[in-house]
């Protein structure tokens, strides 16, 4: 995806290059290369700045990107336009090449991968665009402006207070050749700015139709830009709250899969909105001429929801169940290390029995590492005297729950459980269900809240609900 280019700095080589992207448009676009030949798909780049992480409005525009060059059979290059070095950050180019691996996007040309038609980092094809700036130069395409960014600045706020849109007054663009050259003797730094002309020939945006720009006298290649990515309100996305950008969402436990189905959701360009989509999906659903010009309002309040779902759909996968058993693994340790965890708990059966039950109640795995599920990893500390104060039958009760764990594992269900445990309450005397409910869940966990009994007793299996059961009446 490109933006505008309408000025480059002398110093840094004097125009852009072939490939190098240009077009209008209120945001980034489809950055796609001449049309496909019947040997190759179409190339799309993405083209980031390292100014910083890879945020949500970013990754939007490479997931596009990497969408139509899958579902054409094309390339997806990233390519980093890090010209303006003084905004550079040290190593934002590898680190957004690192998220678009972690969002499952790689792209198939870039700076760490390589590709034929290197370099991908726009620093190191200077002597290229300098070729390029003087044949602009050259043929009148382009001419060299010497204002300084103060006045750039002026004009800017003028427009902004007429409510006009900010541009250039070609204040320069007639400039004799005698005073080009006194100020270039002068050593005074100046961009290069294309030459528009009034009547060019016309080139079309895939989604925002025709437009009119010129350069090189070229075939221009496709152009498509996508609308702009807001918050629900309609107002822009902040950077500065550091809520977007797709390291924090990692570090919090998202899944890369309900990222790229809400930012995709809230846009166009599929059928239908529809959550729980997958990449694949995504790419089959696919069409460019779906893409509406409205901007997309980002509802960020419903991330936990798309997370749910495609956690659900890890859970139910044998494969990805496997990995988040050893992640749920690595973050009881981390949470509950100092509180003496039996290496029981860890066991792959036991945790991966854990997720089963779990599936769907959870919209993140650190969930079941709160504190409404620290029954869990941790055996609680309560007393006879605790349990006595809900029910004076804590014996019959503990005897009777007892007598029911004795059947095979395999025919404990939450659902035949609840069935017993309603018959168990019938041979108390005095203790209502509630009650009786109140009094296990105190025994089995320790707190008040969480899951149903009759789930926290599967989850903990036979054994363990009898032991603090034993624990908890001999306390």
């Amino acid at each position: 995806m490109a933006r505008a280019l309408r000025a480059l700095r002398c110093a840094a080589g004097p125009g852009p290059g072939p490939g190098s992207g240009s077009g209008p448009g209120p945001g980034p676009g489809l950055g796609l290369g001449p049309g496909p030949s019947p040997e190759r798909g179409p190339r799309v780049r993405f083209g980031p700045s390292p100014t910083g992480f890879l945020h949500l409005g970013g990754l939007r525009t490479a997931l596009y990107n990497y969408i139509f060059a899958k579902k054409h059979q094309g390339t997806f290059i990233l390519r980093v336009e890090d010209t303006d070095q003084s905004r550079v950050v040290p190593g934002a180019a590898e680190g957004i090449e690192d998220m678009l691996d972690w969002a499952g996007i790689p792209p198939d040309e870039s700076p760490g991968r390589g590709g034929p038609a290197g370099p991908y980092v726009q620093s190191r094809r200077l002597e290229l665009y300098g070729r390029a700036g003087a044949a602009l130069l050259a043929s009148g395409a382009a001419y060299r402006c010497f204002c300084s960014p103060q006045r750039l600045q002026l004009l800017r706020r003028d427009a902004l207070r007429s409510q006009q849109t900010p541009r250039y007054d070609n204040r320069c663009r007639h400039l004799a050749p005698a005073e080009v050259a006194q100020k270039l003797a002068q050593g005074l730094d100046c961009v290069i700015r294309f030459r528009l002309e009034k009547g060019v020939q016309p080139f079309q945006d895939l989604v925002y139709g025709w437009n009119k720009h010129e350069a090189f006298g070229w075939e221009p290649p496709q152009f498509g830009h996508l609308p702009l990515l807001l918050n629900k309100d309609g107002a822009k996305l902040s950077k500065r709250q550091g809520d977007i950008f797709l390291e924090r969402f990692a570090r919090d436990g998202f899944l890369p899969e309900a990222l790229l189905d809400i930012v995709t959701n809230c846009g166009s360009g599929f059928t239908e909105k529809q959550m729980g989509r997958t990449l694949e999906e995504l790419i089959s659903q696919f069409e460019v001429g779906r893409i509406t010009t409205h901007s997309a309002l980002l509802d960020l309040e419903a991330l936990p929801e798309f997370n749910r779902i495609h956690l659900t759909r890890h859970i139910e996968n044998q494969g990805l169940r496997q990995k988040l058993v050893r992640e749920l693994q690595g973050l009881v340790e981390l949470v509950y290390g100092d509180q003496q965890v039996d290496p029981d708990v860890l066991e792959n059966e036991y945790v991966e029995r854990v997720l089963l039950l779990r599936k769907g109640h959870i919209s993140l795995l650190k969930n079941l590492v709160s504190s409404d599920y620290s029954y869990l990893w941790v055996r609680p500390s309560v007393s006879r005297q605790q349990l006595q104060t809900i029910s004076a039958e804590v014996d019959k009760i503990g005897k009777l729950v007892l007598g029911l764990m004795t059947r095979p594992a395999a025919a404990l269900t939450v659902e035949e459980l609840n069935k017993d445990l309603r018959s168990l309450q019938k041979q108390t005397r005095e203790t209502k269900y509630s009650s009786m409910m109140q009094l296990l869940r105190l025994a089995l966990s320790g707190q008040q809240h969480g899951p149903s009994v009759a789930e926290m007793m599967v989850t903990l299996g036979a054994e363990e609900v009898c032991g603090r059961i034993h624990r908890a009446l001999s306390s």
